[in-house]
């Protein structure tokens, strides 16, 4: 159980979903995931923030294999970051499947024989996003557990067809802009 692994290895942080479904072997997580190992922090054996982390991310794996990965990078260039760490794990028909903040058009990117469908994204929710992409609606979800919501997202993407041209991550980069997260305060 691969996720579970990523959790010893601290790399799930923020966790808000980390279970098993109903399907053996089968675990889905909702939460922040580390692109790069994080340093150590102090003398008590705590680690800092990682540099690169995906937010609102969104997996499901069978045993060893991913079987979806999804989530919100702030730079396209963070993708490398992610493959390298995790490219071990992909399942050779992964559902990939990340929102950019700083690209401004759709592209498709192949990266270990896995192809990433990107798309931009200054605001919103992940997971809302994939919900509208699987033309699934909030009853669609009753009274399931959240690790069964997370299969049940991806059994409906599964026949997904990412849009945007098909590019190399180099060309996706040139579809790029200085855009950043606002940060948001107390009101």
């Amino acid at each position: 159980m691969i996720i579970k692994e990523y959790e010893k290895k601290e790399r799930l942080l923020d966790i808000n979903v980390l279970d098993t479904t109903d399907e053996a072997g089968v675990v889905g997580y909702r939460g922040r995931l580390a692109l790069v190992e994080a340093e150590a922090g102090d003398a008590s054996g705590h680690r800092k923030v990682p540099s690169i982390v995906m937010e609102q991310t969104i997996m499901l794996s069978k045993e060893d294999k991913l079987l979806m990965l999804a989530g919100w990078l702030d730079r396209v260039e963070d993708l490398s970051a992610l493959v390298s760490l995790y490219k071990a794990d992909f399942s050779a028909d992964m559902l990939a499947i990340l929102y950019v903040l700083n690209l401004t058009k759709a592209v498709v990117v192949e990266l270990e024989g896995i192809q990433f469908s990107l798309m931009p994204l200054e605001e919103g929710l992940v997971w809302n996003k994939l919900m509208d992409e699987a033309l699934l609606e909030k009853s669609d979800f009753k009274k399931m557990s959240s690790a069964q919501k997370v299969q049940v997202l991806y059994q409906a993407l599964k026949g997904y067809q990412a849009e945007g041209e098909a590019v190399s991550l180099e060309q996706a980069q040139a579809y790029t802009a200085d855009i950043k997260r606002e940060g948001r305060g107390a009101l």
